[in-house]
């Protein structure tokens, strides 16, 4: 396969021979968090009537996969339109932890889970996104195990522990994180504080990510498309992995 190069800054450049969709299609049966709008798709132009087509459409900020900004968790926070191109283009390493998710639905990633994965790997460099692969991407189109909500409508799904959360701030200074469930916190969260504690800061953070299973655990780039809705709180994302 023929080698590419790009070059989002003048300083730096891009070596890949891969690149893969980690966003889901958007439809309109999509897994939706419990009270979010629904997707909706109207036609508003037809070939046959107006020579040519165009559809309107509606969906929530955090719907399909997407990105979550500051302002959806604190008041001062900065909105998805102040994000820098810049930040949007970030290194990525994926920790798999598929068998523990299976065991246990309500799995939380530990610090010792990331010592682990760093004796085999090399130790998390700075300005890395950390994208937890819990194998949850293969339930995307069964509504109903995705959220996995039980008799009281409790959500079970695995995320990121707080105490490896703030492992991955404090002593990787990571650039953010990303999962393939709908939160980077577990379905059992209702005080989101992997999204509390990431978000403080405007590092990244990505839900409802696919193909995890496609990349290395090392040495992938992320190129973030948002929408730049102004004072948006989230937006649904197009992420394409590189390596």
């Amino acid at each position: 396969m023929r080698k590419a190069i790009i070059h989002p800054q003048n300083k730096n450049s891009i070596s890949y021979s891969r690149v893969i969709h980690l966003s889901h299609l958007i439809d309109i049966d999509i897994p939706q968090w419990p009270g979010d709008p629904s997707v909706k798709f109207t036609t508003v132009a037809q070939l046959q009537d107006d020579g040519y087509y165009l559809r309107r459409f509606s969906l929530g900020e955090h719907s399909a996969t997407h990105i979550n900004a500051p302002n959806s968790f604190y008041g001062n926070g900065i909105s998805i339109d102040e994000y820098s191109a810049q930040s949007l283009v970030v290194s990525a390493v994926v920790i798999d932890i598929c068998n523990q998710a299976t065991a246990n639905p309500d799995y939380l990633l530990t610090v010792t889970d990331i010592l682990t994965w760093e004796g085999k790997f090399g130790t998390i460099s700075v300005n890395k996104l950390v994208l937890l692969y819990t194998g949850w991407q293969t339930k995307w189109l069964d509504k109903k195990a995705f959220l996995n909500q039980d008799a009281d409508g409790n959500m079970h799904f695995p995320g990121f522990g707080s105490d490896a959360t703030q492992f991955l701030i404090t002593e990787r200074q990571i650039a953010g994180v990303g999962i393939d469930t709908h939160g980077v916190d577990s379905g059992q969260d209702s005080n989101f504080i992997t999204n509390r504690l990431i978000l403080a800061k405007p590092r990244i953070v990505l839900e409802n990510l696919t193909n995890l299973d496609q990349l290395p655990p090392q040495g992938t780039t992320l190129i973030i498309g948002i929408l730049r809705l102004r004072g948006g709180s989230g937006s649904p994302a197009a992420v394409m992995a590189l390596f």
